[in-house]
């Protein structure tokens, strides 16, 4: 397939596998002036699939920097109302919601962790009802990413300007399964797999999971109703759709106050325009009682002190080592890809969806059920070729899960 050829399957795809988009419906699409070529392409995409009608929200990393650099401190404490009524009135029309992504990892880097945090927090509290919307799968959404400049640069350092951009996307391409034959039909077989084994999973119905690895010890209680999900979702109209593009995972969420032990990160996490990297977490009942990083110590420091959810975890995710995106040896600074080469973790939200009848609980019952509510949700990995997991049953036996960073069973 040429160049120009694998745009065009990445954009249907997109639309007609990541979004699943139906006749009439609306799509937003948010992503930046970096992506602008083929954002094009996907909105022609999706007029051609039938959607009613397709927004754009372009952001651009230079006003992005501005903003946190000269902005007013007290706007940091702020989030627009015309955001937050858009996003409203997508939920209401049943819409989809895109992001394209072509983040620069390094975007915020010297910004005060003070304003970064203060942002993070203002947005949580206005998108309330547009959080839980994605969290519980009320409408369809998607995330993908194309490469920007600065982004290429960071994963390709020896290579050209010219190369690193050809390089990402012929990687970002071999993620998505796209340029060797049918790519919806390798994503149907690909999640077709993935269901399996969360199938397998829920058979099980694990009581705990034990990690150990070279800087990791840690056991995580799962909740009785507890459902492992994969990368296909459904929407309450039975819509399918693909979350996250690429995906390699299956998830569930953790028991609130029955996390112990120790973890240790195994690949840089890119928040906000900031890497944080070289970091253990030291968990007591379930709350992060220490957090050390030898890289972007503040911000992590910040981000669990998001709000009182964001020093539990939320979701508890397994990927093989043998991944594919594992085992092309790219580190892509953006979790997008990073969480699909390892075993994760996230601190803060769960999915309500990963607990039998959850979607239709409100955030108290949630709580006094055990499972994490916060006004965040990030992922970081901890996987690796040197991790074991055992899976404690009902009855009190232990059966290995993984071994060497691959599956056991």
């Amino acid at each position: 397939m040429t160049f120009d050829e694998k745009l065009e399957q990445y954009a249907e795809l997109a639309v007609k596998v990541g979004v699943n988009i139906q006749k009439g419906q609306y799509l937003l699409i948010n992503t930046s002036t970096e992506t602008l070529d083929f954002t094009r392409i996907v909105v022609k995409k999706a007029y051609e699939a039938g959607a009613g009608r397709v927004q754009v929200n372009l952001t651009d990393p230079f006003f992005t920097r501005e903003f946190y650099e000269h902005g007013a401190e007290e706007e940091f404490n702020k989030y627009p109302k015309w955001i937050v009524a858009q996003r409203d009135e997508l939920i209401e029309r049943k819409g989809a919601l895109l992001w394209i992504d072509a983040e620069d990892p390094d975007l915020l880097a010297g910004i005060a962790t003070s304003r970064i945090s203060a942002q993070q927090k203002a947005a949580g509290n206005a998108l309330v009802r547009y959080r839980k919307a994605i969290m519980n799968d009320d409408i369809a959404w998607s995330i993908i990413a194309v490469p920007s400049k600065k982004w290429a640069a960071k994963v390709f350092p020896d290579l050209s300007e010219s190369e690193q951009m050809t390089a990402l996307w012929e990687a970002i391409f071999k993620t998505v399964r796209i340029g060797e034959g049918d790519a919806v039909e390798k994503w149907r077989h690909h999640i077709n797999n993935l269901e399996k084994r969360a199938e397998q999973l829920n058979n099980k119905k694990f009581t705990k999971l034990h990690y150990r690895a070279p800087g990791t010890d840690l056991t995580i209680e799962l909740p009785e109703k507890h459902v492992w999900l994969s990368g296909g979702s459904n929407t309450p109209e039975g819509t399918t759709f693909i979350a996250n593009m690429p995906t390699e995972e299956v998830f569930t969420l953790p028991s609130k106050y029955g996390i112990n032990g120790v973890v240790s990160n195994t690949k840089p996490l890119a928040y906000q325009g900031n890497i944080i990297d070289k970091f253990s977490l030291m968990f007591e009942k379930g709350k992060i009682v220490k957090a050390e990083a030898e890289v972007g110590n503040d911000l992590l420091q910040e981000l669990i002190a998001t709000d009182e959810g964001s020093c539990y975890l939320g979701e508890v995710a397994l990927v093989p080592h043998e991944s594919p995106i594992s085992t092309s040896g790219i580190l892509y600074y953006n979790t997008l890809f990073d969480e699909n080469a390892s075993n994760h973790l996230a601190i803060g939200e769960a999915y309500p969806t990963c607990y039998e009848g959850g979607r239709e609980l409100q955030d108290g019952q949630l709580e006094s059920l055990g499972i994490n509510v916060s006004v965040t949700h990030v992922d970081f990995m901890i996987g690796s070729g040197e991790m074991d997991i055992d899976g404690v049953l009902p009855d009190g036996t232990e059966e290995p899960i993984f071994r060497k960073g691959n599956w056991a069973f």
